[in-house]
């Protein structure tokens, strides 16, 4: 039996160049994590899967779509996106085609958020041979690279799971960073005006104290959708790096992931996601909430 050639992934990000000089290696798996916005009478937030685009509209050669509401998310879970059991975890990417050895590029439509919540699942799981497409399907498509339509089904893969729990925060860790009883700084991605409280879905509306803004879209170049330099990332994270360890959160642990990926590039190691984030947080009436309105 012949062993598969593993491909090893440098970096956090993946070009697009890269994608295609390798596209369809062995060893080798693709991923489209697309979550996409449903209407809603209330004006909360809603969210679809990207399945039936990918299908139909197109994806990567070879691409199998990774359906973080339904599989890459516990079911149980109080609050939207929480993260998966180690079971659940296995199952999905075994059913993907993954094992422990292969090399997995995510991308999504829009800005890098699901393909970064993706991304940090993985590593969270023990799994660092992943990166995300830079500049995702929007970069791919204005290179007049090509695309197919339909489904492929994956090869037999074991996928085995060796968690990370420093990769994680929970709301008792974040208070204890509130209270000033444990060091660490908070990075939240959510948009300006959600952070001053200004605006925001959620009935208490605002931020945790003593946290710093870092809209996670603008961390992307709006030109050409690919994360911007690292010279401006830095500059940008600034009073977080004066820390020895970040949390990022948002408001459901998904732009979270996109400062969190960031602070990867910019070599820091000891960042987690507050996985609850402020939609758990806000729930407790008695949590604080900081205002810049």
């Amino acid at each position: 039996m012949t062993s598969r050639l593993t491909l090893h992934l440098s970096s956090p990000l993946a070009s697009s160049q890269w994608l295609a000089d390798h596209l369809g290696a062995d060893g080798l798996v693709v991923l489209d994590a697309t979550v996409l916005p449903a209407a809603s009478h209330d004006n909360t937030p809603v969210w679809r899967s990207g399945e039936d685009d990918f299908l139909v509209a197109g994806h990567i050669p070879g691409a199998f779509f990774a359906d973080l509401l339904a599989d890459f998310s516990d079911p149980q879970g109080e609050h939207g996106f929480t993260k998966p059991s180690s079971a659940q975890f296995e199952r999905a990417t075994s059913s993907l085609g993954i094992d422990n050895s292969t090399a997995v590029v995510v991308y999504d439509t829009a800005f890098g958020q699901w393909a970064s919540r993706i991304w940090w699942l993985f590593r969270a799981f023990g799994h660092d041979n992943v990166a995300v497409l830079n500049g995702g399907l929007s970069t791919w498509k204005a290179e007049s690279r090509p695309l197919e339509s339909g489904h492929v089904a994956p090869r037999h893969a074991t996928f085995t799971a060796h968690p990370r729990p420093e990769l994680w925060v929970d709301k008792h860790d974040v208070e204890l960073i509130v209270s000033g009883e444990t060091t660490a700084a908070l990075v939240c991605g959510t948009s300006p005006r959600e952070f001053s409280g200004e605006s925001g879905p959620r009935a208490r509306r605002g931020h945790i104290p003593h946290s710093i803004n870092v809209p996670a879209n603008q961390l992307i170049e709006r030109t050409t959708n690919t994360f911007v330099d690292t010279q401006t990332l830095r500059s940008t994270f600034a009073p977080a790096l004066e820390k020895n360890r970040v949390v990022t959160y948002c408001g459901s642990g998904i732009a979270a992931a996109v400062d969190a990926l960031a602070l990867t590039l910019l070599g820091e190691s000891d960042v987690a996601i507050y996985d609850g984030s402020l939609n758990e947080w806000v729930s407790d009436a008695n949590a604080p909430l900081a205002t810049t309105k």
